[in-house]
């Protein structure tokens, strides 16, 4: 039960952030670097995108560091819509990262 819990907030965030993407044009960017969020061994290289996306790889690299901050903010605002107190979120998002690596 947890675990479908955690996959499913994990693709709620992914969604907002997707929409966030989509608002700001730039949606083809977005597919691309959340490939680099799974951490599979088929995912392409930070070179590739940039070649891909016309880019530099430093470019790449900043949007995809942007990218992960802003996704662990919308995971903590999504974890904070479950717990009673603020000061719970950090433990709650502990407990979520223990539950998804069983």
């Amino acid at each position: 039960y947890e675990r479908r819990w955690a996959l499913t907030l994990l693709e709620q965030v992914l969604t907002r952030l997707r929409t966030e993407y989509e608002a700001a044009g730039k949606l083809p960017l977005f597919d691309r670097l959340k490939e680099l969020l799974a951490r599979e061994s088929a995912q392409p290289s930070q070179a590739e995108i940039a070649a891909e996306m016309q880019m530099t790889e430093n470019a790449v690299k900043q949007a995809f560091h942007r990218m992960r901050h802003r996704y662990r903010q919308l995971l903590e605002e999504e974890i904070a819509h479950t717990v009673a107190a603020p000061d719970d979120v950090e433990d709650e998002l502990r407990h979520f990262i223990a539950v998804l690596q069983t």
